[in-house]
């Protein structure tokens, strides 16, 4: 997860300063690291699937490749998603890696099919200390970042396209016979800017989700630390609706 400076970006993002914009925010963001050949995974990706129907949480699957030997390919994985649930292991210390994983606004983590305990995860961490707002144009999506209360430094702006549902019939592996939907599955996760704690906006053009195939996207401002793994989640915004 190394950084990539914005100017790598520069065809495609208009970095602005100050620009006004509102839109809903959610408090919590939830990461299902899941997998189509995981016998387990299956509740958890049901359950992650009624946080998606919220709108104060972000509710995202990244489906991991680590299980496709097992005897079925997962069609919605990819080396990208496993690497992410690896990077956050040791950026805890405590590598803990397996699924199904959900990862609570990028800090601590709990079984994805333990309801009880992700609402108590939930409940125990405060809200997203940053203002994200999204508003859509005819041409772009503009993300606007809130100036920071204190200090902040190695934070990332992220953008995430992701399908709102999946259903996928499985045929073979431990999960044979069995139809699944995924939901919020996230196709592409990328750097769009640095941020220094001021207030900044991004235009992100739509012709980015035409490249992605989907219709959906959030951001994400997520610190980083000094050896460029993923930590706290500090804001996020998404929308509510298919881009047209």
């Amino acid at each position: 997860m190394n950084k990539i400076s914005l100017s790598a970006f520069g065809l495609a993002f208009a970095v602005l300063v100050n620009t006004g914009a509102s839109a809903s925010e959610p408090k919590v963001v939830l990461e299902l690291f899941t997998s189509q050949g995981c016998s387990s995974c299956p509740p958890a990706d049901k359950i992650l699937g009624e946080y998606a129907k919220r709108d104060d949480v972000l509710a995202l699957s990244f489906n991991v490749d680590y299980w496709d030997y097992l005897g079925w390919e997962d069609t919605l994985a990819s080396s990208d998603n496993s690497d992410r649930q690896r990077a956050y292991a040791a950026a805890r210390g405590d590598h803990q890696v397996y699924t199904p994983q959900i990862v609570v606004n990028g800090d601590k983590h709990v079984i994805g099919s333990r309801g009880p305990e992700i609402k108590a995860a939930i409940a125990d961490d405060a809200m997203l200390p940053v203002k994200i707002s999204l508003v859509e144009n005819d041409e772009a999506v503009t993300v606007t970042v809130d100036e920071a209360s204190s200090g902040v430094e190695h934070t990332t702006l992220w953008v995430v396209f992701y399908q709102s549902e999946v259903i996928v019939p499985i045929e073979r592996g431990e999960n044979t016979g069995k139809t699944i939907a995924y939901s919020n599955v996230v196709k592409k996760i990328r750097p769009i800017a640095m941020w220094d704690g001021e207030a900044m906006s991004v235009d992100l053009p739509k012709s980015e989700m035409a490249k992605a195939n989907v219709k959906r996207c959030a951001v994400l401002l997520q610190t980083e630390t000094e050896a460029g793994l993923p930590g706290r989640v500090l804001g996020a915004a998404m929308l509510d609706h298919d881009l047209n």
